[in-house]
């Protein structure tokens, strides 16, 4: 018995009741499945707000016959944009912030399910990689292919994403902030896309060496490790080449592998390199994986900022890394990266809402002001306000959570199942 011919709806034809089946990756949408029914008017905004020309949709299960009825309006808009010939300006630029905030937080909340989903995907990797090498390697290409297409085309909201942690497995957070980032930067030193993909899987895959070291070991904050402790640890770079050169991984990604602990003045371990001994793959993962080590060490409590890491970096250990790859990852990230909590000079608290390339200093910020409605929340460019500067970066944890609640654009976000076939993921919490 042959199977029915798909069925599909027009964008203005989806309404809640639609019973959807979502012909993406599922890096590219924000779903824990792919076939649900739409469920609420939030749910149906964000199916069309991946702006597919057309959407694949099963009647038998739909709660709507789908007969080409336009759906209601979702978010507004064209309300706001008729009342916008009558009103003052003020209001105007209130409904602009209003969407911008809405379609932030929609990005964030994408970028961070793909980001969690990622994370799965690098531990099931890691676990099946000396089962099965070549099938793994190449879900790992494929991988690095997706995250290209999700992470690196949303940027600013990636970083954001990456600067607060979204908890668990820590290793697997790590190795897979180290990929984004060093790909990030990639493109812009020059590398050809060979290189980068096999910078890319260098850089996921540089602390594989790691699961031959006692846990006992790695949950310790290395501040308090013994000698023989430090030099157990440290054997993790050996390790991880052992078990690169047993899967047949590439020269360039085997030496990622073994240099990312490597310094440019020759600080470093376990050959003490120095910059011309260094592939400019490793040089770079080197830098990156010292970044990501001090915004997220093993003791949270030793924690840095994004802005203080970077400072540290720069101040203090520039002479670790090369120059032309520091610079442009403090270009590419902004001194104050998306995220980061700053006081500014009228004493006011903000959160960064996206760098300002041409002048890192002077970044858009989302204003605190307990009088205005988060989703109406004041944004400045700094770089038009120029008697407003950034005073300082603050830590999360010294700020009350009404504060940190306002200016956190993202939702802690967990997924449920609501049983059946007809499983759909909704956000939960706030």
């Amino acid at each position: 018995m042959s199977e029915d011919p798909p069925s599909y709806l027009l964008p203005e034809q989806l309404r809640v009741g639609v019973y959807v089946m979502l012909d993406l990756p599922w890096f590219k949408h924000n779903f824990a499945v792919s076939d649900f029914r739409i469920r609420t008017p939030e749910q149906l905004r964000e199916v069309l707000d991946l702006r597919l020309p057309r959407y694949r949709y099963d009647p038998r299960r739909s709660d709507t016959s789908g007969d080409g009825t336009p759906a209601a309006e979702t978010d507004g808009s064209t309300r706001a944009s008729q009342a916008g010939m009558t009103d003052d300006p003020a209001q105007a630029a209130k409904r602009k912030r209003i969407e911008i905030l809405a379609q932030r937080a929609r990005q964030i909340a994408h970028v961070e399910k793909a980001f969690v989903k990622a994370a799965t995907v690098m531990k099931n990797l890691h676990r099946n990689l000396q089962a099965r090498p070549k099938e793994t390697l190449e879900e790992v290409d494929g991988l690095i292919g997706e995250m290209v297409t999700v992470f690196l085309n949303s940027t600013d909201v990636t970083l954001h994403v990456m600067g607060d942690k979204v908890g668990g497995d820590e290793v697997y957070y790590h190795s897979l902030n180290v990929t984004i980032l060093t790909m990030m930067l990639a493109k812009e030193l020059g590398f050809t896309t060979r290189a980068a993909r096999q910078m890319g899987v260098g850089a996921m895959l540089h602390d594989i060496g790691l699961s031959g070291i006692p846990s006992q070991v790695l949950m310790k904050s290395q501040d308090e490790y013994s000698s023989a402790e430090r030099q157990l640890r440290a054997m993790h770079v050996n390790y991880g080449v052992e078990v690169g050169r047993r899967l047949g991984l590439s020269p360039e990604a085997l030496a990622i592998i073994e240099q990312h602990h490597e310094m440019c003045d020759g600080s470093g371990y376990p050959n003490a390199l120095k910059e011309a001994q260094m592939t400019p793959e490793a040089r770079l993962v080197s830098l990156v994986n010292c970044y990501d080590n001090l915004c997220n060490p093993v003791d949270s409590a030793k924690a840095l900022t994004p802005h203080e890491a970077l400072s540290s970096i720069f101040s203090q250990r520039r002479s670790n890394f090369e120059g032309r790859a520091l610079q442009l990852m403090i270009r590419s990230l902004g001194v104050y990266p998306p995220g980061s909590i700053v006081q500014l000079s009228n004493k006011a608290l903000a959160s960064v809402f996206s760098i300002n390339p041409k002048n890192p200093l002077r970044p858009w910020v989302l204003v605190y002001d307990a009088e205005v409605p988060k989703e109406e929340a004041i944004m400045l460019d700094l770089e038009q306000e120029p008697e407003i500067t950034i005073v300082k970066s603050m830590r999360p944890d010294v700020l009350p959570p009404k504060v940190m609640a306002y200016l956190n654009p993202r939702k802690r976000i967990t997924y449920f199942f609501d049983g059946g076939a007809d499983a759909a993921a909704r956000p939960k919490g706030a």
